[in-house]
C-alpha cells in the first residue's frame, strides 16, 4: 500500500526539479550571451515625399569575433551614415558597415575598438540551426520598442517556414524558423538563443497585428554570407533570370501524380536564360546532372541558392522533361535597390533603375529612372509629376541612368526656361513642364 504513496509523492519533486534545471539553462544561455549582444542606434539618410532627411533608428545585433565584428539585419543599418552602438557593459561605440545584404536581411557591423579604448569585447558563439526541433524552447535577445538588454523565452512553433517575396518579406534564398517568444520593433538584428547558450537565428519579422508570431533567419543561413560580406563586402550570386515554381498543381494538370523536377514559371527579358533557349513552362527535371524537385512551395528556396551559390559565369546545364538539354552561362545578380538622389529645385527624388525594380515594374528597359517621391506643393507637383512615373526624356533627350540624369539636372536646374519632362506609367505617357528656376 506504500508503493503508490511513494509514486505520489515522487511525481510533484520530478517536476520541480525540471523547473530548476530549466531556470538553470536558461540562466547558462543568458550568461553566454548577453555581454556580446549590442543596441544599435544608426542615423539613416532616406528619402521621403521627394526630399532627404536624417531619422534615427533602433535595432540590435550580437558580436561574433573578439575583435568586434557584429551581425545584425541588413534594415536595421541600410542608408545608415553614422551607427552608434551601446554594449551590455553600457560603452558607446561607434562603427562603421562592412557589408549588407538585402537578398537575406543580414549586414555586419565592425566596432571602432581602437577608438574605444577596448581591445577585445564579449562575443558569441553560433549553434547549428538545421538541428533545431519544433517545441525546443529558445531565447529571444535585443531591444524592443528601444528596451535595450531584453530577453523573451519561448518555442520553436515551426521550421522551414516559407514566404513568397512580397514587401519586406523578402527572402528567395532561405526559410524562416518561427518562435512564439516575443519580438517586438527594436528586435531585429538581435539574436535567436537555443538552451546550450549558441546562437541559432537572427530575429527579424513579427506580425504587427498577430500575438507570439516571430521570424528568424536561421544561423546557417547567416553563416554563408558572413564569409562573402568579409570578403567582398557584397554576396556575389550568380544569376540567369529565371522565376522558379512548384509542380504540385502541373502534376494534377498533367494528371500525373509522380511528376518530379521545377516549373518554369517566367523568364526575364534578355537574361541568360532567354538567351539560352529557356522559357515558361518548361519543366527542369536535373541541374548539372543532380536529380532536382519542388512540388511544394519550401522547396524553392533551396534551388534558388544551390544556382545563385555557383561561380559567376558558370555553365549551367539544364535536363528537361522532354529530354533536351540547354546549358546557360550565370551573371552576376545585379543590385537589390538603386542609388536615389534629391532634386531639390524641381521637388523630386529619383532612383535608379535595377534589374529588380524593371521586373516590379515590368519595363522594357532599365533607362530612365524611377521618380520615388514628389514633395507637396513642388513645382513637379504642380506639373503633374507623380510617385512611381519613369521619367525617359529631359527636353528630348534620352535620360539613359541615373549618372545621366544627375548631369542634366545639373545643367537645367538654375535655368529661367522651363523644362519639359517624358514620362511614363504602365502603357500611358505623360509630358510635364518644370518652370525655370525664377518661376
Amino acid at each position: 500500500m506504500m508503493r503508490p504513496l511513494a509514486l505520489l509523492l515522487l511525481i510533484p519533486l520530478t517536476f520541480v526539479f525540471g523547473r530548476d534545471d530549466l531556470s538553470d539553462r536558461i540562466q547558462k544561455a543568458k550568461d553566454a550571451v548577453l555581454p556580446a549582444l549590442v543596441h544599435i542606434q544608426p542615423i539613416k539618410e532616406v528619402f521621403d515625399a521627394g526630399e532627404k532627411r536624417k531619422i534615427q533608428v533602433t535595432g540590435s545585433g550580437v558580436i561574433f569575433s573578439s575583435d568586434g565584428y557584429v551581425l545584425t539585419n541588413n534594415h536595421v543599418v541600410e542608408k545608415a551614415r553614422y551607427v552608434l552602438c551601446t554594449l551590455t557593459s553600457r560603452e558607446e561605440v561607434e562603427a562603421r558597415v562592412v557589408g549588407l545584404d538585402p537578398w537575406t536581411d543580414l549586414a555586419v557591423l565592425k566596432l571602432d575598438l581602437k577608438k574605444a579604448g577596448l581591445k577585445k569585447v564579449p562575443f558569441a558563439r553560433f549553434g547549428n540551426s538545421d538541428r533545431l526541433k519544433i517545441g525546443q524552447v529558445v531565447l529571444a535577445f535585443g531591444s524592443p520598442l528601444g528596451l535595450a538588454r531584453s530577453v523573451s523565452m519561448g518555442v520553436i512553433s515551426s521550421l522551414n517556414r516559407y514566404f513568397p517575396d512580397a514587401g519586406e518579406m523578402v527572402s528567395p534564398y532561405n526559410l524562416w524558423i518561427q518562435t512564439d517568444a516575443a519580438i517586438n520593433p527594436g528586435n531585429s538584428g538581435g539574436p535567436l538563443v537555443d538552451l546550450n547558450g549558441r546562437v541559432v537565428g537572427i530575429n527579424a519579422r513579427a506580425v504587427i497585428f498577430g500575438e507570439n508570431l516571430g521570424f528568424a533567419i536561421p544561423i546557417n543561413t547567416a553563416r554563408y554570407v558572413i564569409d562573402q560580406l568579409m570578403k567582398h563586402k557584397e554576396v556575389q550570386r550568380s544569376w540567369i533570370g529565371v522565376t522558379w515554381q512548384e509542380i504540385k498543381e502541373y502534376r494534377k494538370y498533367k494528371k500525373q501524380p509522380e511528376l518530379t523536377g521545377v516549373l518554369v514559371a517566367s523568364v526575364e527579358k534578355d537574361s541568360p536564360a532567354m538567351r539560352a533557349g529557356l522559357r515558361p513552362g518548361m519543366v527542369v527535371r536535373r541541374i548539372n546532372g543532380k536529380p532536382v524537385s519542388a512540388v511544394y512551395p519550401e522547396e524553392l528556396p533551396a534551388l534558388r541558392l544551390f544556382i545563385s551559390s555557383l561561380p559567376i559565369h558558370s555553365k549551367i546545364t539544364f535536363a528537361l522533361a522532354d529530354s533536351r538539354q540547354i546549358t546557360v552561362v550565370t551573371e552576376k545578380q545585379g543590385k537589390f535597390s538603386g542609388d536615389e538622389f534629391e532634386c531639390e529645385q524641381w521637388g523630386i527624388s529619383v532612383k535608379e533603375i535595377t534589374p529588380r525594380i524593371a521586373k516590379n515594374f515590368q519595363l522594357k528597359s532599365k533607362e530612365g529612372v524611377l521618380i520615388s517621391g514628389v514633395r507637396a506643393g513642388s513645382k513637379a507637383q504642380e506639373a503633374g509629376v507623380r510617385n512611381g512615373y519613369i521619367l525617359k526624356k529631359i527636353e528630348n533627350e534620352p535620360v539613359l541612368n541615373l549618372q545621366d540624369f544627375k548631369t542634366k539636372y545639373e545643367q537645367l536646374k538654375q535655368s529661367d526656361k522651363p523644362c519639359l519632362l517624358f514620362l511614363q506609367s504602365g502603357n500611358s505617357n505623360y509630358f510635364a513642364l518644370i518652370p525655370g528656376k525664377n518661376e
